[in-house]
């Protein structure tokens, strides 16, 4: 064991790699050594618990096949126990506890991402992350104990696949004697080398943050996000904690991850996972909305107009302007030997009153309807006495009803109605000019044969929601909130109208033209306008240095949030002047394979192609540690060293060029290079000159360099 505070400091047992032995270390303490050995014994145990779990789960579907029950018992036995074989299935390998915690009353609780026991009734061997006793090992500290005498941390091998050999070292914090450390381990799992999708945090919650997790299902709150500070990886989780906590509730409804796009998707698909929970939908808005086929593309100022919020009203006005209050004439309906008739105003007041009702278009149809019938009903049953459901079945489907009903509320599809706004678009809270810039040049010959564009399908999705009310999900994840528009928050909002949501975002990051400059305007397109707004601020994985280069953009970026404050030391930022970017890209691409951890290489999308000829061979032999990928689609990624090729060509790409940029950088977690053969923006030059002032210049003959050094050290998170 790890000695407290108070006594001497001695050398942690820690190995940081499975090559490097942990012995020679833990020679001078045979203390620890002891310490580990009944860890890997402890771990050994839970490995033969956890394949014991799997096979009973196994043995219960077959068992369940035999269940005498109804059909739907059956059926909804079978599921649960399929369901429960198959999470069990897709557990990814890997350590099954990561912490402990040893408490006044004598209990000695292992941490890890599910639980686990010899039987249902036997005390757990592994209690999971998210049980409310766990929250003690994010939460307690000196101030406050909360029961715990000592916080256990493990120290895994990189990549371990579960073996118990692979735990190589622990690190002990006793909370009685004083203020604690993050330790070597925390700092190393933190600080590692990013390979592959992202990983989840669950041994490495910070306590800002596991309140945010740990939100009740009802909560929407959004977070504010700076790079680094794991604002993706709280929403996650908090997914994974509410199906959890509240599984029926949650399952029942669904959980929805929406992402910006799927190379982000990919990213994050291992996340959940890995805590867990599997089967969960992670999609984008675009797939969600996504009712025909995408084949034509709107210019700038329509694309503008049709993401406008304003665009919700006209789409409204010319639904319901379809719908006739003031039939012309009297209804009278046969029924054998009797006439029934209802009068014009008889009429006319309830499709008014249906109408001011405002329900969906098609409820509101067959309210009318309903109420028509009733209304026939009452005349029928003073004369003939009370009538039963075939008489009412027979009047609603009487010819002189239906030609009513759809003479005064028809039946319309969304097609058909954005087809006639496009052709010719009227509605007086759009200007001459922005009605002008979404009418269609040609006009297709039906509705049917139209060719929508992207935008078209969020216009498409307004209308279908307004006609029909969607089916929603119990919560849904937004990541990259702030890119959104407001009509696809409008869609989003349809989907979680009796749900929660965790909306994820980061405002210095919005690279759309509609992007949200506040969060309260953006919160509120969502649905959820009183929803608290959390900041994080603190970064635990972009490093100091680059930090604060991108804090440099801020000004020119014009968003309301605090500069990033980088919990980490050192870093590396790297400036190189080039009289032929590709070949200073190839150069830069070739040293950072000379170090550990993934590299991205970003450039304004047009580069891209060159780009990717002139580093075919690299990409062929880098065994996977090399992507390209163009700026547009860099949000949400990270890599260990980040290669930028021409920072001003981004900045001059795209109107919110500097946001765009603002992202490219913040996509490093150790080291970061600007390859340009243009001048930098001024936003970023003389950042990247203070960053770099003490460097020398590359011995390249078609480039000149500079970089920081770097420093090693680790800081203290609680």
């Amino acid at each position: 064991m790890t000695s407290p505070d108070h006594e001497p400091k001695r050398e942690p047992a820690f190995a940081p790699d499975i090559e490097l032995a942990a012995e020679p270390v833990l020679e001078r303490d045979p203390e620890p050594v002891l310490e580990l050995a009944r860890e890997r014994a402890h771990h050994d145990a839970c490995r033969a618990a956890l394949a014991r779990m799997a096979e009973d789960v196994a043995e219960q579907v077959v068992t369940g096949e035999d269940v005498a029950a109804s059909g739907a018992d059956a059926e909804a036995l079978g599921y649960h126990l399929r369901s429960r074989a198959k999470a069990f299935g897709e557990q990814p390998p890997g350590p099954l506890f990561f912490g402990r915690l040893d408490r006044e009353d004598g209990q000695t609780l292992h941490i890890g991402r599910r639980r686990i026991a010899e039987d249902p009734a036997s005390p757990p061997l592994v209690i999971d992350w998210r049980a409310p006793v766990s929250r003690a090992y994010y939460q307690a500290g000196a101030h406050d104990p909360q029961g715990v005498v000592r916080r256990r941390r493990f120290g895994w091998a990189p990549y371990s696949q579960g073996d118990s050999a692979d735990l190589t070292g622990l690190e002990d914090e006793y909370l009685r004697s004083g203020p604690g450390t993050a330790g070597e381990i925390v700092t190393r799992e933190i600080e590692r080398p990013r390979t592959g999708p992202m990983r989840d945090i669950a041994a490495t919650l910070q306590p800002e943050q596991d309140d945010l997790v740990r939100s009740g299902p009802a909560v929407s709150l959004c977070v504010q996000g700076a790079p680094g500070t794991g604002k993706t990886a709280v929403g996650l989780h908090r997914a994974a904690f509410l199906l959890y906590t509240h599984p029926q509730r949650v399952r029942r409804s669904g959980l929805l991850v929406l992402g910006p796009n799927r190379t982000f998707l990919s990213y994050i698909s291992e996340v959940l996972p890995a805590l867990g929970e599997s089967g969960i939908r992670q999609s984008t808005v675009d797939e969600e909305i996504a009712r025909h086929e995408v084949r034509a593309e709107d210019g700038e100022a329509a694309a503008l107009v049709k993401h406008d919020a304003r665009m919700a009203r006209v789409l409204r006005t010319a639904l319901y302007a379809r719908v006739d209050t003031a039939p012309a004439g009297p209804l009278t309906v046969p029924d054998g030997s009797y006439h029934w008739r209802l009068t014009a105003d008889e009429l006319a007041r309830i499709v008014t009153a249906v109408r001011e009702e405002a329900p969906p278009y098609a409820t509101g149809r067959d309210r009318v309807r309903d109420r028509v019938v009733r209304a026939l009903r009452l005349q029928a049953e003073r004369r003939a006495g009370p009538l039963g459901r075939a008489w009412a079945r027979r009047i609603e489907r009487a010819r002189p009803v239906s030609a009513f009903v759809d003479g005064c509320w028809p039946k319309v599809t969304p097609e058909e109605v954005l087809a006639g706004v496009l052709t010719d678009p009227r509605d007086e809270a759009l200007t001459p000019d922005e009605r002008e810039a979404i009418r269609w040049a040609r006009p297709p010959r039906s509705y049917r044969s139209a060719r929508w564009t992207a935008a078209d399908l969020v216009l498409l999705d307004e209308l279908a929601g307004l006609i029909e009310r969607p089916e929603g999900y119990a919560h849904v994840v937004v990541d990259e909130a702030q890119d959104l528009s407001p009509m696809q928050c409008r869609a989003i909002a349809r989907r979680v109208a009796f749900g929660s949501l965790t909306v994820l975002g980061d405002l210095a990051q919005g690279t759309t033209p509609w992007a949200a400059r506040l969060w309260r305007e953006q919160l509120a397109h969502l649905g959820e306008p009183d929803a608290e707004v959390v900041p994080l601020t603190l970064g635990y994985r972009v490093p100091e240095a680059i930090v604060d280069l991108t804090n440099r953009l801020l000004p020119a970026l014009g968003a309301d949030v605090a500069p990033t404050i980088s919990l980490r030391a050192g870093g590396e930022v790297t400036r190189t002047a080039t009289e032929s970017l590709v070949e200073g890209v190839v150069e830069a691409v070739a040293k950072a394979l000379t170090r550990q951890g993934a590299i991205g290489v970003i450039a304004a999308d047009p580069m891209v192609a060159p780009l990717a000829r002139a580093l075919a061979g690299t990409l062929d032999e880098a065994d996977g540690r090399v992507t390209l990928i163009p700026a547009t689609l860099a949000k949400g990624l990270e890599f260990d060293h980040v290669v930028v090729a021409e920072p001003a060509a981004i900045v001059a790409a795209e109107p919110r060029g500097h946001h765009r940029l603002y992202v490219v950088l913040t996509r490093a977690v150790s080291r970061l290079d600007l390859v340009h053969s243009e001048p930098l923006p001024v936003s970023l030059g003389g950042a990247a000159r203070a960053a770099n002032a003490s460097a020398s210049p590359m011995s390249s003959r078609k480039s000149r360099s500079s970089s920081s050094s770097p420093v090693a050290a680790s800081r203290t998170w609680r």
